[in-house]
C-alpha cells in the first residue's frame, strides 16, 4: 500500500476514536464565504476559515507524504470564469509536525483565502463548489472534510457555514487580521477623492459594493447623544489616574533621595527667619513651587507630543520596549547594582541659581534642585505614570497623575513647617529606606512586564501569554517575600538582628499574592491582576467555564451574521494595552447574568484599536482639516469609533440593531455590574421596539 495513503488511514482512525467516545461531532473549523467587488468585471471570492483554538488548519500544496492539503474545487461555472489560482492571504506557520514526521504549513486562529473571478453575465451569475481540509490539534486530526460554498449574482456577500446545522451560528475566533479589514467606508472614499489620493480599485470598489456598508459606516453620533451616554468612566480614570499618582508620591518620599531631605529643608526655613509665619509660608510656597514643577513637566510631555501621540506611543512596541528596558534598568539599580543620577552640572547650577536669587524664584530653584536629585528615586514612578496617563489619550491625564505625584511630595515639607514639633517623631534614615528602594525594584521588575505585554499583543508574536506572565509575577512576588523575611540580601543592606513586624506585615501580603495568582495558572480569573496580565484567551490551559469570547473580531462579518439572526449586537472597542478592558472583561463580563445576556442574546464583536497588523493596503481619510493615513487593522477600528460614534477611547460599548442604528447610550468604564445589566437589557427592549 502506497505510504502517503496509510498515513491518512491512520490518522482518519486515530480521529474516529475520540469522535466516537465522546459521542458529539467536533467542528473546530468553520467557514464562511464571501463575495466581493473587484475592478470593472472583476469580482474576488474570500474564504474564511475560523479556526478554534488548538487546533490548526493545514495549507495548500503540501508536499507528497504528508497531510490532505486544503483545496478548492468549482464544480459548476456560469457567466464567470476563474482568474489564476487560489491564493492564501493569511500567514501560515511552518513547522515540524511529529504526527506525519517532516515540516510542514498550517493556520491558527483564522485562514483567508481568495480566487479571482471574471464574470462574463454579471446578473446572472453562479459559481458552485467545495473546499476541502484538514483540522488537526496536538493529538488527532479530523477526517478530511468537504465544506460546500455558492455565490449568485444580485448578492453582494454569500454566508455558508461547514454543515447546515451551523447555518444560523456565528464563527469563534480570537483577535486577529480579518478579511473586512480590506474593506474602507464610503465616507473613507469620499475623502480620499476630496483630496486627490489614488487608491487601488479593488480596495476601493470593496468598500462601495452596497448600500449596506454605507449604512454601516453612517455616523450616529447625535443618535447616542440623544439617548444620553454613560462617560462616567473617564472621570473615574482620572480619579484612579490622581490616586495612583498620590500613592507613587507617597512611596517616593520613604526613599533614600527625599526621605532625609525632608528635615533638612523644613529646619532650612525655620533657621533661615525668625519669623516663624514667615519660614511657614516659605515651607509652602516650597512645596507649591513642587507641584508647579511637576505639573508643567506632565502638560509639557503632552503638549510636545501630543495626546494622540501619547496614546500611539503606548501602543507602540518599540516604545513598550524600550520601557520595559527602562523599567528593569530601574530596578537593577535599585536592587543595589548602580546609582542612577542627573549629571551632577545640572544640580550644581540650580543650586547657585538659588543661593544668587531671593524671594519666590529662590524657592523655586531650590525646588528644582530637590527634583534633580531625587531623580534616581523618583525618575522610575514618575515614568510608570506618565506612560499610564498617556493611555488616556487626553491632555488632562499626564497633569492629572502629576498634579497627585507632586501634592503628595510637596504636603510634608507644608506640614512639617506647620507643626515642627513633629520633625522629632520621624524615623530616622537608616537601612530601612533601602528596603523601600529594593520593594519599589520587585515592583519596578513586575511591572515592566505589562509594556513587554502590550507591545507583544499589538503585534502578534505570542511570547508573553497569560501563564507566563502570572508565573513571573509569582517568583517576583515571592522573592519579594523572602526578601522582606531576611532570607535574601543584596549589596546595600545591613544584617537584620530580626524582622520587623511592618516587614513582617509586607512579607505575609507579599508571599499571599504570590498564592493567590497561582490558579491563574489554569485559568482563574484572578480579578486583582487582570488589569495587567494578557487577556484570558491567550491562556493555553484554560479551566475557567466563565470566559466570554467575541463571536467576531471583524465588524462587517458580524454585522452580517446579526442580520441573519435577526439579534442585536453589541460592539466592543478594546485594545491589547487597555487595562481597564481587562478589568471589565473580568469584572463584569464573567458576571452569570451578564455572560448570559451577551451569549444568549447578542452578537459580540470586539475590535482592537492597537492591532498593529498592516492592512493589506493603506488609505487616506480627511479628519478634522487633516489628511490621516490607515495603515494598519487598529488604525482601521479606531476610525471607525471616531467617524461613527465620535468617541476614542477605551473601553466603549454600543449596541447597535443589525441595521447599524443605536439602541441605547453607550457605556465606558464602569465595573458596576447591575449597570452593565441594565445596560444590556435597555438595548433588548429597544430592539423589541423596532
Amino acid at each position: 500500500m502506497n505510504r502517503s495513503i496509510l498515513k491518512r488511514l491512520l490518522v482518519a482512525l486515530m480521529a474516529l476514536l475520540p469522535i466516537l467516545s465522546a459521542a458529539q461531532i467536533l467542528e473546530p473549523i468553520k467557514w464562511k464565504f464571501e463575495l466581493k467587488n473587484g475592478s470593472g468585471t472583476e469580482k474576488e471570492l474570500f474564504f474564511i476559515a475560523n479556526i478554534d483554538k488548538g487546533w490548526h488548519l493545514y495549507t495548500m500544496n503540501l508536499p507528497e507524504g504528508g497531510p490532505v492539503s486544503t483545496s478548492f474545487e468549482f464544480e459548476k461555472l456560469e457567466g464567470a470564469t476563474l482568474v489564476g489560482k487560489t491564493q492564501a492571504r493569511s500567514k501560515a506557520i511552518s513547522k515540524m509536525d511529529e504526527q506525519f514526521g517532516m515540516t510542514l504549513s498550517w493556520f491558527v486562529n483564522q485562514a483567508v483565502f481568495v480566487q479571482k473571478i471574471k464574470l462574463t453575465n454579471p446578473s446572472g451569475f453562479l459559481v458552485r463548489g467545495h473546499v476541502t481540509f484538514l483540522g488537526c490539534n496536538d493529538e488527532s486530526c479530523l477526517p478530511p472534510s468537504p465544506a460546500p460554498f455558492e455565490f449568485k449574482g444580485g448578492k453582494p456577500i454569500a454566508l455558508v457555514s461547514r454543515t447546515a446545522k451551523d447555518a444560523n451560528q456565528p464563527a469563534t475566533g480570537k483577535p486577529t487580521a480579518t478579511v473586512a479589514t480590506q474593506q474602507l467606508p464610503i465616507a473613507a472614499i469620499q475623502s480620499a477623492k476630496h483630496t486627490g489620493t489614488e487608491l487601488a480599485s479593488d480596495t476601493t470598489m470593496a468598500a462601495t459594493r452596497t448600500t449596506i456598508d454605507s449604512v454601516l459606516w453612517t455616523p450616529v453620533i447625535d443618535e447616542l447623544k440623544a439617548y444620553g451616554s454613560n462617560q462616567s468612566g473617564q472621570n473615574t480614570s482620572w480619579w484612579i489616574l490622581f490616586i495612583t499618582g498620590f500613592l507613587g508620591g507617597l512611596l517616593a518620599l520613604l526613599t533614600p533621595c527625599v526621605w532625609p531631605v525632608i528635615p533638612m529643608t523644613v529646619s532650612f526655613f525655620l533657621k533661615r527667619n525668625t519669623n516663624r509665619g514667615k519660614a511657614v509660608r516659605e515651607a509652602m510656597l516650597y512645596g507649591l513651587s513642587i507641584v508647579i514643577i511637576y505639573l508643567l513637566l506632565g502638560l509639557g510631555i503632552t503638549l510636545i507630543f501630543g495626546a494622540s501621540a501619547l496614546n500611539s506611543l503606548s501602543t507602540s512596541a518599540i516604545f513598550n520596549l524600550i520601557f520595559f528596558a527602562l523599567l528593569v534598568l530601574f530596578a537593577v539599580s535599585f536592587f543595589g547594582a548602580f546609582e542612577i543620577v542627573l549629571p551632577s552640572s545640572w544640580t550644581n547650577k540650580m543650586d547657585r541659581k538659588a543661593d544668587s536669587t531671593s524671594g519666590l524664584i529662590s524657592l523655586f530653584f531650590m525646588a528644582f534642585t530637590l527634583v534633580l536629585v531625587s531623580f534616581s528615586c523618583t525618575g522610575p514612578i514618575i515614568g510608570t505614570l506618565l506612560v499610564q496617563a498617556a493611555s488616556m489619550n487626553s491632555i488632562a491625564g499626564p497633569a492629572t497623575g502629576m498634579f497627585g505625584f507632586a501634592l503628595a511630595l510637596a504636603i510634608p515639607f507644608a506640614l512639617f513647617a506647620i507643626f515642627p514639633n513633629w520633625l522629632k517623631s520621624m524615623p530616622k534614615s537608616g537601612s530601612w529606606l533601602n528596603t523601600v528602594k529594593v520593594v519599589l525594584g520587585f515592583l519596578e521588575l513586575a511591572f515592566s512586564l505589562k509594556f513587554l505585554s502590550v507591545a507583544d499583543l499589538s503585534y502578534g508574536w505570542g511570547i508573553l501569554n497569560r501563564e507566563t506572565f502570572l508565573s513571573l509575577w509569582i517568583v517576583i512576588f515571592a522573592l519579594m517575600g523572602f526578601y522582606l523575611l531576611g532570607k535574601i540580601r543584596l549589596p546595600n543592606d545591613d544584617v537584620q538582628a530580626h524582622v520587623s513586624v511592618p516587614r513582617l506585615f509586607l512579607a505575609l501580603f507579599s508571599l499571599a499574592f504570590a498564592i493567590y495568582m497561582v490558579p491563574g495558572l489554569w485559568g482563574a480569573p484572578v480579578k486583582a491582576v487582570s488589569a495587567f496580565a494578557p487577556p484570558a484567551y491567550t491562556q493555553d490551559f484554560n479551566l475557567n467555564p466563565n470566559e466570554v469570547n467575541a463571536n467576531f473580531t471583524d465588524y462587517e462579518a458580524g454585522m452580517t451574521v446579526a442580520r441573519l439572526q435577526n439579534k442585536p449586537v453589541l460592539i466592543d472597542f478594546s485594545g491589547f494595552g487597555c487595562v481597564n478592558c481587562r478589568k471589565m472583561e473580568q469584572a463584569v463580563w464573567q458576571d452569570p447574568q451578564v455572560k448570559k445576556l451577551i451569549e444568549d442574546k447578542y452578537v459580540l464583536i470586539s475590535l482592537m484599536v492597537d492591532d498593529k497588523t498592516p492592512l493589506t493596503k493603506s488609505y487616506q481619510i480627511e479628519e478634522y482639516g487633516k489628511t490621516r493615513t490607515i495603515r494598519t487593522i487598529g488604525d482601521h477600528w479606531s476610525f471607525l469609533q471616531r467617524h461613527k460614534f465620535g468617541a476614542n477611547a477605551q473601553p466603549f460599548y454600543v449596541l447597535l440593531s443589525p441595521e447599524g442604528k443605536p439602541l441605547g447610550p453607550s457605556y465606558s468604564y464602569n465595573e458596576n455590574v447591575q449597570a452593565y445589566v441594565r445596560f444590556l437589557e435597555n438595548g433588548l427592549r429597544q430592539f423589541a421596539q423596532k
